[in-house]
């Protein structure tokens, strides 16, 4: 039986129209991740180049299509050699020898394309180019070619039960070098986003369908290694991580090739692969038991029979003895595949079951409504979705995964490498009276960075809140010797009869959870009776005055006791966001008002009872956050630590939330410009890879703290603090953010990052009915929607339908009441930010 076989190579106008339908874009923004869980896809990788991939995918198709009703669809998003090497065409044309050897009752559908190619490897298939540019020296070759396989029950027309094997190459080049070199000498570079648009649109969720309700198989053969780069450089694991399919290895049975073998795994798991099983050519070396070992048998490792050197036979005996390994080897693929859609469907009702989600009432979210996330590459969730099929899509982490994300793609694997050497090197190590490296280089830092000009010690901690009650006990005790109410013996007898110690705080701040957190931030939500009924509110609290852009115009909101002593029109709007800012404010007779209203405010502290003490200033700098993302008065900020200075009152920064760039600056002190007395870090610090919070201090609290006995140190700590991994993280991530080499969205000599929300979207979302207030600085914009009575607050539900439409289109929210926010990281582009706002926009608009 010879099969019937018909060739084409034409212009791919069709082709290429169809594929830009289908939303493929040659532009530079990354495409929208999205692909069909209805049937498995797995990508062959190699621990280095001539290993045997090409075989072990075509083996994979002999395997698969063993059966009628079937597709096989075989990838090769990059080829090199080209045309005189194609890997796609050797899958086809070694499976239509197969076919004809074995001659199965059924027939096979088979074909094989190559959609683009550099200038060079088009020439040497057709000479004429006219129409066929995409651009970058890159041409749409439309080469395509189809054979009928007829099986012996056949007769006549091709039967119902056909299987398809469906072969692409996306993009050739003609010499056969590494993809990097031969894209530069061919002048036909290729950018990561287009070759992933292209595999998205490979990947359709008609791609993926048989015409019939048989089973489908996918696989992506890369090129070269592991770590081989790609067309544009990017290293080809790193390459391929958005869509994270997971992998199957091809080891290497020669010497030397445990180790090759093993830093290739090593490489895909630090990239979050999920590594299904591996093979190797039998060398005689017995590699795949030491492999096997090192895998501690977590992970199949198949052997393949020898490749003949005499390639008699096209290969077809030993495609005969390999099949049972083929056939195991999909075995495992289905297995692995089948428990992970198990799994990704099963998780919601799961969680439902047995999470107790923080900050939900769970009453409130049915089980359809819970976001699985099957991984994260740089600051986009992959999600599973149900909808007709089962897919992976993507959505950006627009809560920048609760205030503590700033990592890319690339500071992710950074993190991700250095953490991994901090554990094996460190572990955890206790930390009272022992230096190592990590902590050593984190405070330095800290003090260099945040801290530089006024704090000198720097005290470990592990998340905000608990850094918040370290300052706590800092300030107070530095108010306490200050004022002369204890002393270097320890402790007035007295004391504690006479004097009470509160803070001063402004109305809508938020420190933390911890019950002394807690106590040091005015009543709400979170501390009402239900919440910690041991609530008293220890502290004196001030309504600020506070900023936003209100109709396209920004305006200062003032607090009932300020607006009553008239100040001047002119310092209640402000033309540019800037002007909020300025030190030139001061001079104003605004500062003059707020000046008399906290001095007043201190003096009734004073005069309501003389055994109570402000022993302590706590604000977060110009942005409340878990208040509502409120913009408080950067002028009233300064006026009211320069009041607090002026009566000896401790000053804590709480920058748990708006420290390291959040705001658009390393430290939030560049926006009120000027210093604490102690102040918390937190959240971005760390990158938000591992949890880790510092409190600094000036020389004078430290002292504070100093003498003979051990009762005066500061007796407050936990088992983790400063451990190594967490300071590590630290180190990468607070160098990583300040460096222009690393971080494109510095400017001014690396003191702010330049503007990531388009200032005329921002003015238009102000402009709508819908919006009452937007607040925009740094990363963060966040919006109130115009909402009265229960529709407004922290408990209102009003944003809910829109939160919803907005996941779907690709922007996780979650709100706070009636206040929703973007926030992105340190490194986003402008045109992401913009890409976000649009849709937001979008959304707004229906309201």
């Amino acid at each position: 039986m010879s099969p019937t076989t018909t060739l084409f190579a034409a212009l791919l106008r069709r082709n290429h129209h169809h594929l830009l339908r289908r939303g493929l874009s040659t532009h530079s923004q990354p495409p929208s991740i999205e692909y069909s869980l209805a049937h498995p896809i797995y990508t062959i990788w190699a621990a280095n180049t001539s290993l045997g991939k090409t075989l072990v995918s075509a083996g994979l198709s002999a395997s698969f299509l063993s059966s009628s009703n079937r597709k096989f669809l075989y990838l090769k998003p990059v080829q090199t050699g080209f045309p005189y090497d194609s890997d796609s065409r050797f899958v086809y044309n070694k499976y239509s020898q197969f076919f004809s050897l074995n001659k199965p009752e059924f027939s096979v559908f088979t074909s094989n394309h190559v959609l683009r190619a550099s200038v060079p490897a088009s020439n040497a298939v057709v000479r004429d180019e006219t129409g066929r540019s995409c651009g970058n020296g890159v041409v749409n070759l439309g080469f395509y070619e189809e054979s009928r396989l007829r099986g012996t029950s056949e007769n006549g027309e091709m039967m119902e039960g056909y299987s398809r094997l469906v072969c692409k190459t996306m993009y050739g080049w003609k010499e056969a070098l590494s993809p990097h070199l031969v894209a530069e000498r061919e002048n036909a570079r290729v950018e990561d986003a287009e070759l992933l648009g292209m595999l998205k649109g490979c990947l359709g969720i008609d791609e993926l369908e048989s015409g019939e309700k048989g089973e489908v198989l996918c696989v992506i053969e890369t090129a070269g290694g592991v770590a081989s780069p790609g067309p544009s450089g990017s290293l080809q694991c790193d390459l391929y991580r958005p869509f994270r399919f997971p992998a199957i290895l091809v080891g290497d049975g020669r010497l030397g090739g445990i180790s090759g073998t093993i830093s290739a795994y090593e490489s895909l798991k630090l990239r979050g692969y999920d590594v299904v099983a591996v093979v190797v050519e039998d060398h005689g070396l017995v590699n795949e038991g030491p492999i096997s070992s090192y895998l501690r048998r977590r992970v199949p490792v198949l052997v393949l029979p020898p490749i003949p050197k005499e390639m008699s036979n096209n290969l077809m005996e030993w495609f005969q003895e390999a099949l049972s390994t083929f056939h195991s080897l999909q075995e495992i693929m289905q297995s692995a595949f089948l428990e992970r859609a198990s799994r990704l469907r099963n998780m919601p009702r799961k969680a439902h079951d047995i999470f107790w989600w923080p900050f939900t009432q769970h009453k409130l979210v049915p089980e359809e409504n819970v976001t699985v996330i099957d991984s994260r590459c740089g600051e986009n969730f992959a999600v599973h979705k149900v909808n007709k099929v089962d897919l992976i899509t993507q959505q950006f982490d627009a809560c920048a995964s609760w205030w503590t994300q700033g990592p890319d793609a690339t500071l992710q694997i950074e993190l991700a490498r250095d953490v991994g050497y901090a554990t094996a090197r460190y572990g955890h190590v206790m930390f009272p009276e022992n230096v190592y490296e990590p902590a050593l280089e984190c405070a330095e830092l800290l003090l260099e960075g945040v801290g530089k000009g006024w704090a000198s010690r720097v005290y470990f901690s592990d998340n905000g809140s608990t850094a918040i009650e370290i300052a706590l006990k800092m300030a107070l005790r530095k108010f306490l010797f200050d004022h002369r109410i204890v002393s270097d013996d320890l402790v007035a007898e007295s004391a504690e009869s006479r004097v009470e110690l509160k803070v001063l705080a402004l109305r809508g701040s938020y420190h933390g959870d911890t019950l002394g957190a807690m106590e040091a931030q005015a009543p709400s939500p979170y501390t009402g009776f239900y919440q910690q009924p041991w609530y008293k509110g220890r502290g004196h609290f001030l309504d600020p005055p506070t900023v936003a852009m209100c109709d396209g115009v920004w305006k200062l909101s003032l607090p009932q006791e300020i607006e009553t002593q008239k100040p001047n029109i002119e310092d209640l709007t402000f033309s540019l966001r800037e002007d909020i800012f300025k030190e030139s404010r001061d001079n104003s007779n605004l500062s003059e008002i707020y000046h008399s209203y906290i001095r007043r405010a201190l003096q009734l502290i004073m005069d309501s009872s003389g055994f109570t003490r402000t022993g302590a200033l706590i604000i977060e700098p110009v942005i409340q956050g878990a208040g509502g993302m409120e913009m408080v008065d950067p002028l009233f900020q300064r006026v009211l630590v320069k009041e607090c200075r002026s009566q000896k009152i401790p000053v804590i920064f709480d920058e748990v939330f708006t420290g390291f760039w959040r705001l658009g600056a390393e430290s939030a002190t560049e926006f009120i410009c000027c210093k604490p007395d102690i102040a918390c870090y937190a959240k971005l610090m760390t990158g938000g890879i591992v949890p880790l919070a510092v409190t600094l201090a000036s020389e004078a609290v430290f002292e504070a703290f100093v003498g003979d006995s051990k009762l005066q140190a500061l007796l407050h700590g936990h088992s983790y603090t400063a451990h190594a991994v967490g300071c590590t993280a630290a180190v990468k991530s607070i160098k990583w953010f300040k460096d222009s080499k690393t971080n494109p969205n510095l400017i001014s000599e690396a003191v702010l990052l330049r503007e990531l929300w388009d200032s005329d979207l921002v003015r238009q979302i102000s402009l709508l009915p819908a919006v009452h207030r937007v607040v925009v600085l740094g990363t963060l914009c966040a919006l109130e929607l115009r909402a009265e009575g229960s529709d407004a607050g922290y408990a209102s539900l009003y944003a809910r339908s829109l939160i919803q439409k907005l996941r779907e289109d690709g922007i996780y929210m979650r709100p706070l009441g009636n206040v929703i926010y973007l926030m992105c990281g340190p490194c986003t582009s402008p045109e992401s930010c913009s890409n976000l706002l649009n849709k937001v926009y979008r959304r707004l608009e229906e309201l």
